[in-house]
C-alpha cells in the first residue's frame, strides 16, 4: 500500500475545503430558486417543502428573460469574434515585423492592463453620446472589445512568437501573401490561444455589468446580467423570484466553463511552454 504522506493530506484538505466553500453558493441559490419567497425566509438552508416551479415560470414569463439572454449572446459573442480577430492579427503584426516604436507600443499594450475600466468610462460614454450610440448594443461591444484587447493580444503575442517562422518563409517563398499566410498558417496553429482568449472574452463581457449598466437605458435590450440589476431593485424582496434569476443566470457560464475547461488551461500554459 503507498504510503500517503502529510504535505499531500494537508493540501487535498485545503482543496476540498476550498471546493465546498465554492460549490455551496451555487447549491444554496439553486435549492432556495425552487421555494416560494416566505419559505426561503422561512428555512434558507434547508430542501424545499413545498417545491414550485413558480419563480422560473415567471422569470421567463413576465421578466422576459429569453429576450435578455438573446441580447447577452448577442453582444458577448461579437466582442469575443472581434477580440479574437484584433488580438491574433496585432500580435501577428508585433511579433513578426520590425518598425519605429515597436517596444513602445508593447509597452502601452502591457501598462494599458493598469487602468481599470472605471477610469476611462466618462470619455468613452461622453464619446458613445456624441456618437448618438447610447442604448444600441453597440455601446458596449465597442468598449468591452477595447478592454479586452490588451489581455487577449499579450497571450496570443506569447503563442505566435513561439511558432517557428521556418513555414511562413516557405509559403512567402511559394508566393504567399502575408494574408494567406496569417490565414492558412498562424491562424491553425494558434487554435489552443484562440480558444483562451474566446472563452475569456465571452465570460467578461457576459459578466460585464458595469458597462453595460452606463451604456444601457432601453430595458426591452438589456442582458441579463444587467436585467438581474433591475430585477433586484424592483423584486428585492422576493428572494425566491431572485434565486431563480441568479440561477438562470449563472448557468450559461458554468456550462461553457466546464465544456471548455480544458482550452483555457492549454491555452494559457502552450505559450508559456513553448516560449
Amino acid at each position: 500500500m503507498k504510503k500517503v504522506s502529510a504535505s499531500k493530506v494537508i493540501i487535498y484538505l485545503i482543496l476540498i475545503i476550498w471546493a465546498v466553500t465554492t460549490i455551496f453558493p451555487f447549491l444554496w441559490i439553486l435549492n432556495n430558486s425552487f421555494k416560494p419567497s416566505a419559505e426561503v425566509l422561512r428555512s434558507s438552508f434547508l430542501l424545499p417543502q413545498e417545491f414550485t416551479l413558480e419563480n422560473y415560470q415567471t422569470a421567463f414569463g413576465r421578466l422576459n428573460v429569453l429576450n435578455a439572454y438573446k441580447q447577452s449572446f448577442l453582444i458577448s459573442g461579437t466582442v469575443t469574434v472581434g477580440v479574437m480577430v484584433l488580438s491574433s492579427m496585432m500580435a501577428f503584426g508585433l511579433s513578426r515585423y520590425r518598425f519605429k516604436g515597436k517596444k513602445f507600443v508593447h509597452s502601452l499594450i502591457v501598462a494599458s492592463l493598469m487602468f481599470p475600466v472605471f477610469a476611462t468610462i466618462i470619455p468613452v460614454y461622453r464619446m458613445i453620446v456624441s456618437w448618438g450610440l447610447l442604448s444600441k448594443n453597440i455601446a458596449v461591444i465597442l468598449p468591452q472589445i477595447a478592454g479586452n484587447l490588451s489581455f487577449a493580444t499579450i497571450v496570443m503575442l506569447g503563442f505566435i512568437q513561439s511558432i517557428s517562422v521556418e513555414m511562413e518563409e516557405a509559403a512567402y517563398m511559394e508566393g504567399a501573401n502575408v494574408f494567406r499566410v496569417f490565414g492558412q498558417i498562424i491562424v491553425p496553429l494558434c487554435r489552443p490561444s484562440l480558444a483562451t482568449v474566446a472563452i475569456f472574452s465571452f465570460l467578461w463581457s457576459y459578466n460585464d455589468l458595469f458597462v453595460q449598466k452606463v451604456m444601457m437605458r432601453d430595458n426591452t435590450k438589456y442582458p441579463v446580467c444587467r436585467l438581474l440589476e433591475e430585477i433586484s431593485s424592483q423584486y428585492g424582496t422576493d428572494f425566491g423570484l431572485m434565486a431563480a434569476s441568479v440561477t438562470i443566470i449563472v448557468v450559461p457560464v458554468m456550462i461553457v466553463y466546464i465544456l471548455l475547461q480544458k482550452n483555457i488551461i492549454k491555452g494559457l500554459t502552450a505559450g508559456a511552454i513553448k516560449g
